[in-house]
C-alpha cells in the first residue's frame, strides 16, 4: 500500500462558492462552518456564499474561511471512513488548518487566533506600502543576493520557496520593483506582482508576531496525533512549544515548500491530498517532485475519486 499524506493550501485558494456543491450533499461541511462561526461571532458560511463587499479577500476573513473549508473536508473524509495520512503539510496559513486537524488546536481556538493574525498583517503595514512578486525561472541563490543588494536600508527578501523555479518575495514596495527589476536583468523569465494587501513571510511582519506571541500563549496546545511538518524548516514538529515558535517565526521568515514536500517524499509518501478549495499546491507540488501523484477533494466527483483511489 502507497503511503499518502494531506496538504492544506493558503491564501489565495478562496473564492465565492467554494464548497458548495459537496455541501449540497453532506451536512457536516456546513455544520463545521456553524461551528466556526460561532466561534467567532462572525457567519462564516454567508461570507464564503455571498462574499458581500469583496469581505473574502479581507485578510482577517480569509484566513477563517479557508481554515474553516480544509477542516470541514478533512471532517468529511473521516466521516466517510477516510484512512488517516502519514502526515500532514499546510502552506502559510494552511499549517492553522494541518495542527488543527492533527488535533494540536480545537477548531475555535484556531479560527480565533487567525482571525487576529489576519487583522495584525494588516496592520503592521499600511496599505499600498508593502508587495510580493513571483519571481520565476531563477535560482534561488541569485534571487536571495539580489534582495540583499536591493534592499537599499528597506525590506525585500524570499517569502515563499513555492516550488522549483518559482520562489515569491515580499518586502516594501520600491524595493520589491528594484528586486524584480534586477532579477529580470539575471535572467528570470517572469517578475510578477502579486495581487496581495499583506507582504506575508519577511521581516515587516516582525510587529505582527509580537502581538500574535501572547494568543498563542494562551492557547492550549496538545500533541500532534498525526505528525505535522512545519513551514520555516520543512521538518516535522517536535511538540508543542517547537508548534508555537514556529508560528510565530513562520509570520517572518519564508515558507520552505520545496522542503516540506521533499520531507514527505523522504518519509516514502507517494500521494498528496490537497485538503481545501482549488488545486493551486497540486500544480506546486507536481513541480517539486513529478514523480508525486496528486488528488484533490473540493469537488463531490473528485472526493468519490480520491477516496476510491488513495493507498491502492
Amino acid at each position: 500500500m502507497k503511503k499518502f499524506g494531506f496538504v492544506f493550501p493558503g491564501q489565495g485558494s478562496q473564492k465565492k462558492g467554494m464548497l458548495s456543491a459537496i455541501a449540497a450533499q453532506h451536512p457536516v461541511i456546513k455544520s463545521i462552518f456553524d461551528e466556526a462561526s460561532a466561534a467567532l461571532g462572525i457567519d462564516l458560511w454567508a461570507v464564503v456564499s455571498e462574499d458581500a463587499d469583496g469581505l473574502l479577500d479581507q485578510t482577517h476573513i480569509t484566513q477563517p474561511a479557508l481554515l474553516t473549508a480544509s477542516v470541514a473536508l478533512w471532517r468529511l473524509w473521516l466521516e466517510q471512513g477516510g484512512a488517516l495520512p502519514e502526515l500532514l503539510a499546510g502552506h502559510s496559513l494552511g499549517e492553522y488548518s494541518a495542527l488543527v486537524c492533527a488535533d494540536v488546536l480545537s477548531l475555535g481556538d484556531a479560527v480565533s487566533l487567525v482571525h487576529k493574525r489576519g487583522l495584525y498583517m494588516q496592520e503592521a503595514v499600511p496599505a499600498g506600502t508593502g508587495a510580493m512578486a513571483a519571481i520565476l525561472g531563477l535560482d534561488d541563490e541569485k534571487i536571495q543576493a539580489i534582495c540583499e543588494q536591493q534592499a537599499h536600508g528597506e525590506v525585500v527578501a524570499p517569502a515563499n520557496y513555492n516550488s522549483t523555479g518559482q520562489t515569491v518575495i515580499a518586502g516594501s514596495v520600491a524595493a520589491v520593483e528594484r528586486a524584480m527589476a534586477a532579477c529580470k536583468e539575471a535572467g528570470a523569465k517572469r517578475a510578477l506582482l502579486l495581487n496581495v494587501s499583506v507582504p506575508s513571510h519577511c521581516a515587516l511582519m516582525l510587529p505582527a508576531a509580537q502581538r500574535l506571541a501572547e494568543d498563542l500563549e494562551a492557547v492550549d496546545f496538545k500533541t500532534p496525533q498525526v505528525p505535522v511538518i512545519q513551514n520555516i524548516n520543512g521538518r516535522v514538529a517536535k511538540n508543542s512549544e517547537d508548534i508555537k515558535a514556529n508560528l510565530l517565526k513562520q509570520l517572518y521568515m519564508p515558507v520552505q515548500w520545496v522542503e516540506s514536500v521533499g520531507c514527505m517524499w523522504d518519509f516514502g509518501v507517494s500521494q498528496l491530498v490537497e485538503c481545501g478549495p482549488g488545486k493551486v499546491l497540486g500544480g506546486l507540488i507536481k513541480r517539486i517532485e513529478p514523480n508525486m501523484e496528486t488528488f484533490s477533494l473540493e469537488e463531490p466527483e473528485n472526493f468519490v475519486q480520491t477516496r476510491t483511489l488513495i493507498s491502492q
